[in-house]
């Protein structure tokens, strides 16, 4: 089967989780997030990539999952990495790096195995607009990681901007991830600004 992804209006996790998981029959989708759940209960805090691959290696989950949510990772810090000016190994997750962050990237990664779609496809993405506070402060929407991220992949985005924060660093990397190709999705391709760097 194929699957498709509306992310014109929301390319937030839980947009993309929500569609990836409304594909799934309601007892495979409730077995998911019980799964994510046992695999990474309470909350902590990985600081950076080595400490996220520590977690990952141990989540007892298949093999497919844990190269899904490493690749989802490696991703976001190499967005963290153009973004600071620093190597991969030195980039220091905030927000990214909590545990109920990783939970819900492991419960679309277990929801795209339980799918096992031959393809994945998506509109461009909407990312949004306005500012968002996090832990360096306040950012403009799209924020640099989110918009490295997506320049990275070639990822298409929405002309027409939402307001607020519609894709953010995680949701980006799951989408340059998993979606092997963009269609128009009725709306108009914009570019990305420059990253900048802080």
């Amino acid at each position: 089967m194929n699957l498709h992804l509306d992310l014109s209006e929301s390319a937030t996790r839980e947009s993309v989780r929500a569609q990836v998981e409304g594909a799934l029959p309601a007892d495979v989708r409730e077995d998911v997030r019980q799964q994510a759940a046992r695999a990474l209960p309470g909350d902590g805090h990985c600081h950076d990539i080595a400490a996220v691959n520590a977690v990952i290696g141990e989540l007892p989950v298949s093999s497919q999952v844990k190269s899904d949510l490493r690749a989802v990772y490696d991703l976001l810090a190499h967005a963290e990495a153009t973004v600071h000016g620093c190597a991969v190994e030195q980039t220091h997750f905030h927000e990214v790096g909590r545990h109920a962050g990783i939970r819900n990237a492991l419960e679309i990664c277990l929801a795209a195995e339980a799918l096992a779609p031959e393809r994945i496809t998506a509109t461009p993405v909407q990312v949004g607009s306005g500012t968002v506070a996090c832990a360096h402060g306040t950012l403009s929407i799209p924020a640099p990681a989110t918009t490295a991220l997506l320049a990275a992949a070639h990822v298409p985005v929405c002309a027409d901007r939402l307001s607020g924060e519609l894709c953010t660093p995680t949701s980006a990397a799951l989408i340059a991830h998993f979606v092997d190709a963009f269609d128009d999705g009725g709306c108009a391709v914009d570019a990305l600004p420059e990253v900048a760097r802080r």
